[in-house]
């Protein structure tokens, strides 16, 4: 399941409105019976799940990639890091578009600042060089640190029809040894592909 918490300003406001919640409750109930206490509580309590279930629900990808596909356009969600411009997850999506009207959205998991995040837009854009060179077409954009929340968040915008991960081979790969694509598998309604890349092999073969 979703938690809805995604993150501590959401847990604040949350215990925020509880709070309110709760003095309108008190207050209702000192200046009017019981009973209009109680009744203003649970109307409190409805409206609560009804907010969070509605929340959960627009946060849930499945809803995003019902509308995939409606343009005649084929989108695909590549998520890659170390591994955006190997050739292995290069000619997985080129077999992919094959015949197709495609659209490509790489995405690439990185903290917001500092020096891994600017590695993280260099090996996009050399993605998307790479992806143009192919005659596709791509854009790209960096994504939350953590994997599953980066597709989550690309999938709000870009109404995927499937997901390429690119991973580094196991054990050398920190996204298997945290389950990543297994989590994916779980939580997203599409098809996900697991593309194992080696980029250190691939120079070794060029030498």
């Amino acid at each position: 399941m979703h938690n809805p918490l995604r993150s501590e300003a959401d847990a604040f406001r949350w215990v925020m409105a509880i709070g309110a919640g709760a003095a309108t409750v008190i207050v209702l109930t000192l200046l009017t019976r019981p009973a209009v206490g109680v009744a203003w509580a649970a109307l409190l309590v409805g409206f609560g799940a009804g907010t969070a279930y509605g929340g959960l629900r627009g946060a849930l990808p499945r809803s995003v990639a019902a509308t995939s596909g409606r343009d005649g356009k084929y989108r695909i969600l590549v998520l890659a890091n170390e591994t955006a411009a190997g050739d292995a997850l290069l000619d997985q999506v080129r077999i992919r578009c094959g015949g197709r009207d495609c659209r490509i959205l790489v995405v690439t998991p990185a903290p917001d600042l500092g020096e891994a995040a600017e590695l993280a837009r260099q090996r996009m854009e050399l993605s998307l060089i790479a992806l143009g060179e192919l005659g596709l077409k791509a854009r790209g954009e960096i994504g939350a640190a953590d994997p599953n929340l980066a597709i989550e968040d690309a999938l709000r915008v870009f109404a995927a029809d499937e997901i390429v991960v690119s991973t580094h081979p196991p054990p050398r790969s920190r996204w298997l040894e945290s389950g990543v694509v297994e989590r994916a598998r779980e939580r997203f309604d599409l098809p996900i592909t697991h593309v194992i890349d080696d980029p250190a092999a691939e120079r070794a073969v060029r030498r």
